[in-house]
């Protein structure tokens, strides 16, 4: 049972995942994360899902880590924090994630929403990384994610001030790949994930491995890794399917295999 989660699969092959604690502007708390690392989990293996919609509500997407749960660990209790296997249990799920980002995405929101392939932004949404103002620095991924999606300057500027930017500037620096009305969003989110389901699910998974480890490699070992995945899919019935319903004028009827 999900007490800080709300889902709802599709019959378009898409998981909408909403984090749900109102009476906290949606704090990541350990109990969230661990929710929604165990919902990945099963939705990785589920075959009817093609993509995730993680959203929050109209005021906020997330508005941070909790603070109040921080406040009772010292130092002995942050080396053994479970957060961070959550985080990367997170970070391992090989289908795409968009991200509907209503409202405030701070701290570990906003390092959620980095760890999204798809940001659809409202264009209300606020951004930021604040920890420094706690004495603390980002402890999901939020520095490393965050000068890769808006480079060196305003990655700092944001860190070492911990003021947020507005969705425009985010769009504007590449952290967000589209701007929305509020009350579209989300819809507009699950378009992204349904186009996304719709296609050749090996496909999808090697296109977004290959897209990820262009962070992690010089250009030339990227290359070489995106050849390889090209070769592996020429060997799939999708690919056959897809050529061929391209030839005959027809939607494809992609099996997975």
């Amino acid at each position: 049972m999900l007490n800080h989660l709300l889902t709802d699969a599709s019959s378009d092959g898409v998981l909408t995942i909403q984090l749900h604690r109102p009476e906290s502007l949606n704090a990541l708390n350990t109990a969230l994360l661990s929710e929604l690392a165990d919902t990945l989990d099963h939705a990785a293996s589920d075959t009817l899902i093609g993509a995730v919609v993680i959203t929050g509500d109209s005021r906020a997407f997330a508005a941070g880590a909790d603070i109040r749960e921080m406040a009772d660990l010292d130092m002995v209790g942050v080396m053994n924090d479970p957060r961070p296997l959550h985080w990367a249990r997170i970070s391992a799920f090989p289908k795409p994630i968009v991200a509907a980002v209503n409202g405030f995405a701070l701290g570990g929101g906003c390092e959620l929403v980095m760890h999204a392939d798809i940001v659809i932004a409202s264009r209300d949404a606020r951004f930021g990384q604040p920890e420094i103002k706690l004495g603390i620095i980002p402890g999901a991924g939020g520095t490393q994610r965050l000068i890769r999606a808006v480079g060196k300057s305003l990655a700092s500027q944001m860190v070492l001030t911990g003021e947020p930017i507005s969705a425009q500037r985010a769009y504007d620096a590449g952290l967000v790949s589209e701007l929305t009305e509020p009350e579209l969003t989300l819809e507009r989110a699950h378009q992204v994930a349904a186009s996304i389901a719709a296609q050749a699910p090996q496909a999808v998974r090697q296109a977004k491995d290959v897209l990820l480890r262009s962070q992690e490699t010089h250009l030339a070992a990227g290359l070489a890794y995106e050849r390889k995945a090209f070769t592996l899919l020429a060997a799939t019935e999708d690919r056959n399917e897809g050529i061929q319903a391209f030839i005959e004028k027809r939607r494809p009827r992609y099996r997975g295999r």
